[in-house]
C-alpha cells in the first residue's frame, strides 16, 4: 500500500476566518494597501468564497492581486505575519480541526495545508499546528520584493495539480487519501481523493456532499492552540465516524469584506 495523506483547506475549515482577511488590518496600517484596494478586492473575495468563479474569473483575480502586491518588501511582509500571527490566527483555530489533524498524524498520515493564500502566511499557520507541508500560492521575488508574477496560484483545479504532484513525489495513493474543505471552489480537490469530507460547507457544497454520500462535519469551536493542548478536547463523534482511526497571501486586501460582514452568521 502507498503512503497516505490528509489535505486540509485552510479558511473556514481549519481556522474560523479568512487567513487573507486576518492580516488586512496590519497590511493596511503599514501602508501596503489602500482604501481603494480594499473596496476593489472585496467583491472578488466574496465570489471566490461562494465558489462563483470560473477559471477565467480566478485568473483575473490572480492577476489583479499579483499587481497589488508588486513591490512589497518580502522581509516586511514576513515581519508583519510573525508579529501578528498569535493575535490574528491562533485564537481562531477550530479545536475540532486541530484534533482531527492530530488523529491523522497519529495514524501515520502526512497532513498538508492547501490554500490560495500565500506561503508567507500558510507556513506559519501550519507551524502552529505542527504541520510542515503546505501547498499554497507562491509569488515571484526579485531583489527582495514581489515582482508582480505568480509562480503558482493554489486555487481551484490548481490545488489538484499541487496535490497530484506531491502524491507522485511521495508515493501517496490518492484513493487512500483524505481531503477537507468548506467551499465549492475546492470540489476538484475533494473529488481527487478517496475520502472527501465537507466541513462547514456552503449550501451548494452541502447539497453536492449529500448527493455523493460524502460526510459533512460542523466545526464550531475556535480555541487558542495553547488552551487546546491543556484541555485536549475529544475528536467530535461525527469526525470519528469517518474512519480516521484512532481549512504574501493572494487576497490580503480582502479585509474590507471582513469589516462589513464580521457580525453576519458564517455560511
Amino acid at each position: 500500500m502507498g503512503r497516505s495523506a490528509a489535505f486540509f483547506d485552510l479558511d473556514k475549515t481549519v481556522i474560523a476566518k479568512s487567513s487573507a482577511l486576518a492580516f488586512g488590518r496590519p497590511f493596511y496600517r503599514d501602508g501596503l494597501i489602500t482604501r481603494r484596494d480594499v473596496v476593489k478586492s472585496a467583491y472578488a473575495q466574496l465570489m471566490f468564497r461562494l465558489g462563483g468563479t470560473d477559471d477565467q474569473s480566478m485568473a483575473k483575480i490572480r492577476d489583479y492581486l499579483a499587481t497589488l502586491c508588486k513591490g512589497w518588501p518580502v522581509d516586511q511582509v514576513g515581519q508583519i505575519v510573525t508579529e501578528t500571527l498569535h493575535e490574528l490566527i491562533n485564537p481562531y483555530i477550530y479545536a475540532e480541526a486541530a484534533a482531527l489533524i492530530d488523529e491523522h498524524q497519529a495514524a501515520g498520515r502526512d497532513v498538508v495545508l492547501v490554500s490560495a493564500s500565500g506561503e508567507e502566511i500558510v507556513k506559519p499557520i501550519g507551524a502552529l499546528l505542527g504541520i510542515t507541508d503546505v501547498i499554497a500560492t507562491r509569488m515571484g521575488v526579485t531583489d527582495g520584493r514581489y515582482n508582480g508574477e505568480v509562480e503558482f496560484y493554489a486555487a481551484g483545479s490548481a490545488k489538484v495539480d499541487g496535490v497530484k504532484a506531491m502524491a507522485k513525489e511521495r508515493g501517496y495513493d490518492l484513493a487512500d487519501c483524505y481531503a477537507y474543505s468548506d467551499s465549492t471552489s475546492d470540489i476538484p480537490l475533494l473529488e481527487c481523493v478517496g475520502h472527501p469530507t465537507a466541513v462547514n460547507p456552503v449550501r451548494s457544497l452541502r447539497r453536492l456532499a449529500s448527493d455523493n454520500g460524502w460526510p459533512v462535519l460542523e466545526f464550531r469551536h475556535p480555541i487558542p492552540i495553547g488552551r487546546r493542548l491543556r484541555e485536549r478536547p475529544a475528536v467530535p463523534m461525527a469526525a470519528a465516524a469517518i474512519g480516521v482511526g484512532v481549512g504574501v497571501a493572494i487576497g490580503i486586501a480582502w479585509y474590507g469584506r471582513h469589516r462589513r460582514t464580521r457580525t453576519a452568521p458564517a455560511t
